[in-house]
């Protein structure tokens, strides 16, 4: 990874194109996790992932920037570590530890009512980038995700800092910057967003050129992605035959939408959520 983002930075691109943008965009980030890097060793940091398309492309990055320090610090190792598979546990078996510094610590709070192919995407992803993740399902009001972080916190005192792929449009995102800590009745830790200022065709840009796997949904029409209950396909995406008007209360089962790379508006990126 740290070498296919190296190559995409020295690319050639028109300085008013969307590639250009996003290679700065990709820029700015590598430094919010060098900045990371530079404060915190490897295991105080974790990450939240939820297999969306703003949390892949935080973790691509972090992998990409982390990667070579990971290396210079296994080689300095005297004794060869044991290596650990990259897991999805479930908090009643949350015992795993993270003994190696190939794998990195994840959280993924998930809805009540998660999407299937969601869940195949994020179990996809810890396999593939080598994530140790604990996996906690949120119920409101019994369970919110104020009290999963509390929960993974006590259980992984190490973690002190938590990369989180909230990005400016999303809610409570406008106000913030690229590291904050928690708010008053949070579980304290500090929270780094490194793609808070990527704008939504970035992501899809970023995605398409590096040829990233993602989840599914995406290609059926869905640009934010909560549970079943609450979330459906963009209406600005729906394709209409030419002569009908055909409603966007049809449902996803009668009708077809375009993929989600082809939205422009940041700010219609959650038209589908509920």
């Amino acid at each position: 990874l740290h070498d296919q983002i190296q190559r995409f930075l020295s690319e050639s691109h028109p300085a008013d194109s969307l590639l250009a943008a996003v290679q700065k965009q990709t820029r700015v980030t590598l430094d919010v996790f060098a900045a990371a890097l530079d404060t915190f060793p490897l295991e105080n940091l974790s990450l939240s992932y939820n297999g969306g398309k703003d949390c892949l492309v935080m973790l691509v990055l972090f992998l990409a920037k982390s990667q070579p320090q990971t290396q210079a610090d296994t080689q300095t190792q005297t004794q060869p570590q044991p290596q650990t598979s990259p897991t999805t546990t479930d908090t009643t078996n949350n015992n795993n530890k993270l003994n190696s510094l190939t794998s990195i610590p994840a959280i993924y709070a998930l809805p009540p009512d998660p999407f299937p192919e969601v869940e195949e995407f994020v179990a996809w992803s810890a396999r593939h980038y080598h994530l140790d993740m604990v996996k906690y399902t949120t119920d409101p009001p019994r369970t919110t995700i104020r009290s999963v972080f509390a929960d993974y916190l006590a259980q992984h005192p190490a973690v002190r800092a938590i990369f989180v792929g909230t990005r400016r449009t999303d809610p409570h995102g406008a106000r913030l910057t690229h590291q904050d800590y928690t708010d008053s009745g949070w579980p304290q830790f500090l929270r780094y967003h490194p793609v808070i200022d990527w704008h939504y065709t970035e992501i899809w840009a970023f995605i398409r050129h590096l040829g990233l796997q993602y989840c599914a949904l995406y290609d059926q029409g869905y640009t934010s992605l909560g549970g079943t209950a609450d979330t459906r396909p963009n209406p600005k995406l729906l394709l209409r035959r030419p002569g009908t008007e055909e409603s966007e209360a049809g449902g996803a089962e009668q009708s077809r939408y375009r993929p989600a790379y082809e939205l422009t508006e940041d700010l219609e990126e959650r038209l589908g959520r509920n």
